[in-house]
């Protein structure tokens, strides 16, 4: 396939802007990459140049969410420990914000918009009806406040063109890659486009973009209940556990139940089983399991003082100008349901996989996209023909990008790749176990594909 015609050569890197160690500059692409000579934003990108004497080249990574800063990931004292040492002394490391998020033309909202979300937890037609309007007027808004156009064209196939751009820009013959999380999409797609430019490229937690609204839901709830099951598990076997000796399962029902009549309180303020849910889900990135320890017993003791109507904890936290991280999410996929009915039905269903976290954050993902029109980047099966070998790795008990999304994903890519398991636990494998480190390492440095079916022990995390 051709590469992306219309974008610009040149990235004038000049030190970042308190921080000299780091280097930041910028590209000129096209907001519409079928309109090449249309109008046009800068994409904002870091790097720190190999430290050593053998560089192999330039390394961009592919940050999650989606709506995490690339650019963040480099800029900034301490913001390299993602990478290890060896990888740094061989590579330029290089990110960048995609498009519509951080510096690159960020997607623009209004804030008192965007603080009334509705739950995403629906419980009547009205709610339904009243979340779909919603939507609606949050894209007229975003889409007003955003500059250039950019709005409609921030899915992650366009971000794939942006990429050949800054891989062409770096001088770079073919590309070397780690994508994590949402990133691992950037990935897959890049591959599925231009397989004969791909020197290595890592799939770390990955997703898998071919499902639809059920399955898309039953497996994040199964994930996600898989990881509570261990956490469980490590409270039954672990003394430092706060909730060692104790039936914890029973225990978190009395927290749910409370969440659902408006009784749980996290610093004062009204916890939604939706939030509860999400909090929970945090602590098992990690994962930090003496934390959620912790924190569960914590909120036994707690009582409600602020009553929240709308939104969550996440949401609220995070800006409300820049990245609108769900539109991204709406025009790469199509989770329709059936009207609120339908909507009651995947719940239901989502509660029979998962009894105890029944409230996953995926839900978000389904309700934030209710009424969206069709995305110009739909799921589908990938396709990628003779591509270099891709090294995906995955922990088999992540909460965010299961075990099972990885797996289905290494059969849609066949020969062109090969899963590598973390025997452990955590949203992401690479700074989990030093074993997988020194393994991607390898493959990205020296193109060292380990065999199928290899993997690395389980790291018990501590403290």
């Amino acid at each position: 396939m051709p590469g992306p015609a219309g974008a610009g050569s040149h990235i004038g890197w000049k030190p970042c802007e308190g921080d000299a160690s780091a280097e930041c500059g910028a590209l000129s692409v096209p907001v519409d990459w079928g309109k090449p000579d249309g109008e046009r934003f800068d994409l904002q990108l870091a790097r720190r140049r190999a430290t050593g004497p053998a560089r192999v080249g330039s390394m961009v990574f592919g940050p999650g969410g989606p709506g995490d800063s690339g650019v963040d990931r480099i800029v900034g004292t301490g913001k390299m420990g993602r990478f290890s040492d060896n990888l740094r002394s061989r590579f330029d490391i290089v990110s960048f914000d995609p498009r519509g998020v951080g510096l690159s033309n960020p997607v623009r909202c209004s804030k008192e918009l965007l603080d009334r979300r509705p739950s995403p937890v629906m419980k009547s037609q009205a709610e339904f009806d009243a979340t779909v309007k919603y939507n609606r007027d949050l894209r007229e808004d975003c889409r007003k406040n955003t500059a250039n156009g950019l709005f409609d064209h921030v899915d992650t196939l366009s971000t794939v063109k942006d990429l050949d751009a800054v891989r062409a820009a770096l001088g770079e013959k073919s590309l070397t890659f780690h994508g994590s999380s949402y990133g691992t999409l950037l990935g897959e797609q890049y591959a599925e486009q231009y397989p004969k430019r791909v020197r290595a490229l890592v799939l770390e937690s990955v997703v898998d973009h071919s499902l639809g609204t059920r399955e898309f839901l039953s497996t994040q709830a199964a994930t996600l209940q898989d990881s509570f099951d261990e956490f469980v598990a490590w409270c039954e076997r672990t003394g430092s556990c706060a909730l060692h000796g104790s039936d914890v399962r029973a225990r978190w029902a009395v927290l749910l139940d409370r969440a659902e009549r408006g009784k749980l309180a996290d610093n004062g303020t009204a916890l939604t089983p939706f939030d509860l849910n999400v909090m929970v889900m945090k602590r098992l990135y990690g994962p930090e399991w003496t934390r959620l320890g912790e924190y569960l017993r914590g909120l036994e003791g707690s009582r409600p003082e602020v009553t929240r109507t709308a939104g969550t904890a996440e949401e609220r936290s995070e800006p409300t100008l820049g990245a609108q991280p769900f539109e991204i999410f709406c025009q790469d996929w199509s989770l329709p349901v059936r009207g609120y009915q339908g909507y009651a039905r995947e719940l239901r269903h989502v509660g029979r996989i998962a009894p105890d976290m029944k409230y996953p954050r995926a839900l978000m993902s389904v309700s934030a996209c209710l009424g969206a029109p069709e995305p110009d980047n739909p799921q589908h099966r990938l396709k990628v023909r003779d591509s270099s070998p891709i090294l995906l790795t995955n922990s088999a008990h992540d909460p965010a990008s299961g075990y099972n999304w990885a797996t289905h994903v290494a059969e849609q890519l066949g020969r062109n790749a090969v899963l590598h398991t973390h025997e452990g636990w955590g949203h992401g494998t690479y700074s989990s176990s030093p074993c997988a480190q020194e393994m991607i390492d390898a493959y990205l440095i020296s193109l060292k594909v380990p065999p199928r079916g290899a993997s690395c022990p389980a790291v018990e995390p501590v403290g």
